[in-house]
């Protein structure tokens, strides 16, 4: 099994590799050329108060986002939690998610992601104050998961995704898959994950806003008027991300712990970049969180996080966690995130 792990590890590595070598050579990044941008939005205060690293570090239910193989190490038979966070410009961000370990089978889970443009006049040339009629925008992802620790130190797990983009009477939709393994080395339990997530298929926009009637000499006097045509869409990348962390508990004793941890990442559609974070935890109810956000990346407007969190067990088979999470955004000021969870 050990053997199995290596050569995946190796094997993701070598992607990771290759596709940073052609990242270098490319005197473009690629910017806005994919399609569902909000599957990269990151989901879980926690999370986000780590500034991301949490595809080795993760255990709980927001690891079906970040690393679908966590959630088969969680300490709890079963979880559900939500998330919500008003992203930049009024947009509104929504993540819940529940899972279940069944014996002999290994951990289930279920997870829906919501983001909204707040309505809009719409405007034209001829009526740039607004027409009467009113646009929106909204994005939706559900998953279907699937876990399991194949060894007492190796789990891999998977997402199955379907991803909508609607705007206004004009949608796209597409599926993806996850892929993600979580190694726990005999060193000091140093954790190592290999993640690949949204593989999938291209979206292409389509509906009613597309159509138009055409009159294809410009004359209403000749010729063929109102022609039934629409516009031609291209299809566009989902936003294809590898990404190999690393975290380990470098202080553990009976009521203190502080957790380190690092992802690398290499988006298909950004120059690579770097998350780190740190946790303190007291007795495990009391949390503290610490990040940066998008080392090397060019052009980054991401950088400091903060969070906290408290946990509390009214036993062995309740218990219930609420977590904060900040992210400063620079000239576009900061996100904030909170959410509630309950363990059983």
């Amino acid at each position: 099994m050990k053997k199995l792990f290596v050569n995946i590890l190796l094997i993701t590595f070598g992607l990771f590799v290759s596709s940073s070598n052609a990242q270098l050579f490319r005197n473009t990044t690629k910017v806005g050329t994919t399609a569902g941008q909000f599957l990269k939005i990151g989901a879980g205060a926690r999370a986000i108060g780590l500034g991301g690293t949490y595809s080795a570090l993760g255990n709980d239910i927001y690891s079906v986002y970040w690393n679908p193989a966590g959630i088969a190490t969680s300490p709890s038979n079963a979880e559900v939690s939500f998330n919500h966070a008003n992203w930049l410009a009024d947009m509104k961000y929504d993540f819940a998610a529940g899972a279940m370990k069944i014996e002999g089978l290994g951990t289930i889970s279920a997870s829906l992601m919501t983001f909204k443009v707040p309505e809009d006049k719409v405007r034209t040339f001829e009526n740039p104050e607004g027409d009467g009629r009113v646009w929106d925008a909204s994005s939706i992802s559900i998953a279907l998961g699937y876990a399991k620790e194949l060894t007492d130190r190796f789990a891999i797990g998977f997402n199955f995704k379907y991803i909508r983009e609607g705007i206004w009477n004009t949608s796209a939709s597409g599926f993806a898959i996850d892929v993600g393994t979580l190694y726990r080395t005999p060193f000091n339990d140093l954790k190592i994950a290999a993640v690949v997530s949204n593989f999938g298929t291209t979206m292409r926009l389509d509906g009613r806003d597309i159509l138009f009637n055409d009159d294809p000499n410009n004359n209403p006097d000749t010729g063929p008027n109102n022609i039934p045509a629409q516009y031609q869409t291209n299809d566009f990348d989902l936003p294809l991300t590898f990404r190999l962390g690393l975290a380990m508990d470098v202080v553990k004793d009976r009521f203190i712990r502080i957790s380190a941890a690092v992802d690398a990442t290499h988006p298909n559609d950004n120059t690579e970049y770097v998350n780190s974070g740190l946790e303190f935890a007291y007795d495990e109810m009391f949390f503290f969180r610490i990040g940066y956000k998008s080392l090397f990346l060019d052009n980054s407007e991401q950088g400091l996080t903060l969070g906290g969190g408290l946990k509390y067990r009214f036993n062995d088979n309740l218990g219930v966690y609420i977590n904060y999470g900040y992210a400063d955004y620079g000239r576009l000021e900061n996100v904030q995130f909170f959410d509630l969870g309950l363990i059983f």
